[in-house]
């Protein structure tokens, strides 16, 4: 009896794998960071811009970009706005290479004023996450070595993962490990989507950005009765 049940969670497992493999995200481009994420009328940095050039119009100062995206990282805010601040900061601080090193050392030193700190985790994983596809390390060479250094040392999924594990049960973080993973640990990306897909239910935002990423949001009504099987 145990066989043909383990069988049968074995042939959902592989039936769901393929599904989500399939639901790909369809649009093009580094996911991090050529695509918004809607936060709908939640505040984050200044952007005019539709997708991820500038557009010029922003006339933000990038001197203050580091203290504003700290503020902005605050306990209080959602996963999915800290996500889209990231890209916006990342994108700003590919102009100055000194600013987006002073970003990504303020985000790690986070992590080691609390240990047990989910979000300091995430923000500090998802931020060289965004960085990697952005290129923003490589881009200055030897000119800024140590920025690269650091980029290339730091596996930032490894940090999402723990900034779940530290969290439980968070939808939009398992999102954005399913974004990260279409760039790398692809493998990983259906457990990742899964999640994301069942705690999407009770949260608009969320799902709005699922069905923009990855389409097809009646997967999750598809996940239900066979994850209730498991």
């Amino acid at each position: 009896m145990r066989t043909n049940s383990r069988r049968s969670s074995s042939k959902v497992a592989g039936a769901l794998f393929t599904i989500l493999l399939l639901a790909a995200p369809a649009l093009a481009g580094p996911p991090l960071i050529c695509h918004a994420i809607n936060i709908g009328s939640a505040q984050s940095l200044p952007w005019s811009a539709d997708g991820w050039n500038l557009s010029g119009s922003e006339n933000y100062d990038v001197n203050h970009l580091v203290s504003d995206t700290l503020a902005l990282l605050n306990p209080q805010t959602t996963v999915l706005v800290r996500m889209e601040t990231m890209r916006r900061a990342t994108l700003y601080a590919q102009g100055n290479p000194q600013i987006a090193k002073e970003l990504v050392l303020r985000l790690k030193a986070r992590t080691s004023e609390n240990e047990r700190d989910a979000l300091a985790a995430f923000d500090f994983g998802y931020l060289i996450e965004c960085y990697r596809q952005a290129g923003i390390a490589a881009k200055y060479g030897m000119l800024h070595n140590s920025l690269q250094q650091l980029v290339a040392s730091v596996d930032g999924y490894d940090w999402v993962k723990k900034a779940i594990a530290m969290r439980g049960e968070d939808a939009s973080m398992e999102f954005a490990a399913a974004l990260i993973t279409s760039e790398v640990a692809q493998q990983d990306r259906a457990g990742h989507l899964q999640k994301a897909l069942a705690g999407s239910k009770g949260d608009a935002l969320l799902a709005a950005n699922l069905e923009s990423r990855f389409g097809n949001t009646s997967l999750a009504g598809h996940l239900a009765p066979a994850m209730a099987k498991n």
